[in-house]
């Protein structure tokens, strides 16, 4: 690796929520910045004004708020190297663009969309069912290869539409080194000419991803294996504009898989798991798509899972902090096949991380979850003690909620019919005595409450196993929930009492 300050970029386009391979992206791109001491940047890739989602930025850095992967630059933390947005940076990329033209590796193209809907009719085969715009058709196309130098300038003059494109070399092969999947090489004659810059002045990515890294001075450069059919163009803007020298490390980081092949939003519509970090409300079409963060998830264990999708460190280990992350990931053990999430796994480390943070920490997560089901929790220590009796049988944050609710607020509902069938006059008798010794009784704890209630069993000649289900149903409403009597301790003598007798109202 080189003795420059390591640099790393994410740069995400605002047109919508934040799938799992974008935050991946961000994981993998921050682990290896504070690994290398480097700075993780985020760009703002917004050119394609066409596709702007409002809204989308912000939601962007909300996730990443959340999951704690937050960037050293950006448009909102600042830096040396911005602006970053690229749309503020329009006037830079004219200026790279008319050189290449200057040097002969692009030139301007004046077709009109009703042109080039022709050209693909036209030159349509059983071959080349959807021709391109490429070294066998530019020269029957209207533009600066075809056109005179006067011709040009008089359209340029006249302010006429037009687009600038890369011009591609034939039969050359273009190769660099992909630090997962080693020498990858291309031959340009089955590239078509990339439009560099649109017709509104605005660049494409080919363009400004080049330039921008370049100015930004990113020395690494981490992306999904999607963009692998652009890096020939890229690898060329490199050579052409800055050399390729100062061309960052690239690393294309394989697709996510789902059941039927890359993980999309209708697999999550389909099989009831989140695709995206956090909810996200498309304004478009005011579609929610639930998230993770939503769903009950712990950000420790959301980019834990997320790290294992695609890497590991050559050991059985699963459970990491970030901490163990930064000092343990390395781009030589990320997989270049695709990695298949598997909700239930996803759950799982998420049940692995509730078992493992104390209850103080997970207190300020889960407030937020009581709060949605009407439930404002003034009581601190109580809901730390509550989480500590129910987190070994919670999957997600969600879970604490209903596995804890009972001890906040009396049950809406409770099993009437569970006990009904096997109720008598002796039963009711033996509650009867249980209510007397529980308002008489000095002590309150689980212990001693056990003892007494088997006690009076014992002298009812009743089996503790017969009346231990109904009160457990007096409770919490059903048959859940951990120890009975560790319940009754915590719900207080006051609460249990009237729950007993409330219950006893309904049968």
């Amino acid at each position: 690796m080189s003795s420059k300050k390591v640099r790393v970029r994410f740069a995400p386009s605002p047109t919508g929520g934040l799938h799992l391979g974008g935050v991946r992206t961000v994981l993998y791109n921050y682990l290896f910045a504070k690994q290398h001491k480097g700075d993780f940047i985020l760009r703002t890739e917004d050119t394609d004004q066409g596709r702007y989602v409002p809204g989308a930025e912000k939601y962007i850095f909300d996730c990443l708020r959340w999951t704690g992967l937050e960037p050293d630059e950006s448009a909102i933390h600042g830096g040396e190297y911005g602006p970053y947005r690229q749309s503020e940076r329009k006037s830079m990329y004219k200026t790279y663009a008319a050189q290449l033209i200057k040097d002969g590796y692009a030139y301007y193209a004046f077709d009109t969309p009703e042109e080039l809907e022709k050209m693909r009719a036209d030159f349509k085969t059983e071959s080349n069912p959807s021709p391109q715009y490429d070294h066998n058709i530019r020269g029957k196309m209207r533009n600066s290869l075809t056109l005179s130098a006067e011709e040009v300038q008089q359209l340029l003059d006249a302010g006429t539409r037009h687009v600038v494109r890369i011009k591609m070399p034939q039969h050359e092969t273009v190769s660099f080194t992909d630090m997962i999947r080693g020498e990858v090489s291309f031959d340009t004659s089955v590239v078509d000419d990339k439009v560099l810059l649109k017709a509104d002045g605005m660049p494409t990515y080919h363009l400004a991803v080049v330039v921008d890294d370049y100015l930004m001075k990113i020395t690494h450069a981490f992306r999904g294996e999607e963009w692998l059919p652009s890096a020939p163009v890229h690898v060329l803007l490199w050579k052409y504009l800055f050399g390729l020298d100062n061309m960052p490390e690239w690393a294309h980081l394989p697709l996510i898989l789902g059941t039927n092949g890359k993980l999309s939003k209708r697999d999550g519509a389909k099989y009831g798991f989140p695709v995206f970090a956090m909810n996200w409300l498309d304004p478009k079409t005011n579609e929610l798509t639930e998230g993770f963060k939503e769903k009950g998830f712990l950000p420790e264990a959301f980019i834990n899972m997320l790290a294992l999708l695609g890497w590991n460190d050559g050991t059985a280990q699963e459970l990491f902090t970030k901490q163990e992350l930064v000092e343990k990931f390395s781009m030589d053990r990320v997989h270049s096949g695709g990695a298949k999430f598997d909700y239930e796994k996803a759950k799982w480390f998420n049940h692995e991380w509730i078992k493992r943070l104390p209850a103080a920490a997970l207190a300020q997560q889960v407030k937020p979850f009581f709060e949605a089901k009407g439930i404002n929790i003034a009581d601190e220590k109580l809901l730390s003690a509550v989480i500590d009796l129910v987190k070994e049988r919670c999957h997600l944050l969600t879970d604490l909620v209903e596995q804890g609710s009972f001890f906040f607020v009396m049950p809406e509902k409770f099993d009437v019919d569970a006990v009904k069938p096997k109720w008598n006059e002796a039963k009711q008798l033996f509650f009867a005595e249980v209510i007397r010794n529980f308002e008489l009784g000095t002590t309150w704890n689980a212990t001693e409450l056990e003892h007494n209630f088997k006690e009076i069993a014992a002298a009812n000649q009743i089996k503790p196993g017969e009346v231990l289900l109904p009160l457990r149903i007096m409770l919490v409403g059903g048959k859940f929930g951990p120890h009975v009597f560790d319940i009754a301790a915590l719900l207080g003598k006051d609460e249990t009492i009237r729950r007993i007798k409330y219950f006893l109202g309904l049968l």
